[in-house]
């Protein structure tokens, strides 16, 4: 089976000629800067709820959102979060083993499991389109895997609390938590996946996205070269 992360198949709904160079050809868009604060961001809140995990409580920050819910424990938990194993389903209609990294998972009363997705920002809390997609990925997964999904998913926001500062030097940097609901809704999905298969199936590029500023370089620098 030809892998599709999540990461892929919203490079596919961003552009399918980035989409085809990437997973068919090989060829990446350059990376971007390494977020480095988010990661620890990150490894220290993931820390954190699995202290509550182990005990089976509540984090404050659930207490103060009002959030019926602990961290949910499973055996394969770690395997859910690493980069490269993620939450997998063979998606047999196409080929694709789609599958895609949780940041955390938590349980309600009644057994459904809740889509957790941690964000570090320096600027306001906001839930983009991206991280709706994000997480409506991460509940279709859990669901292909016979699980029984909450329909309501939480982005738990890091934001910077600049009022605060460094003080001088002799304190260090803050970060308020902020949990934010998002009623995901994942019927997209399947079709996004099959559109990914036609698109992975061409035999030449597909046509650029409008908007894509990687392939308006590319065509430019093109244009450039050959007039050399």
């Amino acid at each position: 089976m030809v892998k599709l992360s999540r990461s892929k198949l919203e490079l596919f709904t961003e552009c399918q000629r980035c989409f085809w160079l990437d997973v068919k050809q090989g060829v990446k868009r350059p990376p971007g800067f390494p977020f480095t604060i988010n990661n620890a961001i990150d490894a220290l809140l993931k820390a954190e709820f699995d202290v509550h995990r182990a005990k089976g409580t509540r984090h404050a920050a659930m207490k103060k959102f009002k959030i019926d819910a602990v961290p949910f424990a499973h055996e394969n938990l770690d395997r859910w979060r690493h980069n490269f194993t993620g939450v997998q389903f063979g998606h047999e209609a196409t080929g694709f083993l789609v599958y895609g990294a949780v940041d955390d998972l938590w349980v309600n009363p009644a057994g459904e499991l809740i889509v957790v997705d941690y964000k570090a920002t320096g600027a306001e809390h906001k839930i983009h389109d991206s991280y709706r997609r994000q997480m409506e990925i991460y509940q279709w997964l859990l669901r292909r895997n016979g699980f029984a999904v909450s329909a309501t998913g939480y982005f738990l926001f890091a934001q910077v609390n600049k009022g605060r500062g460094f003080g001088n030097g002799e304190a260090a940097l803050s970060f308020d938590l902020f949990i934010e609901p998002l009623v995901g809704d994942d019927s997209w999905v399947e079709h996004a996946i099959t559109g990914a298969k036609r698109a992975y199936d061409k035999a030449a590029a597909p046509e650029a996205a409008p908007a894509c500023e990687y392939c308006h370089y590319r065509d430019a620098a093109a244009h450039a070269l050959k007039k050399d």
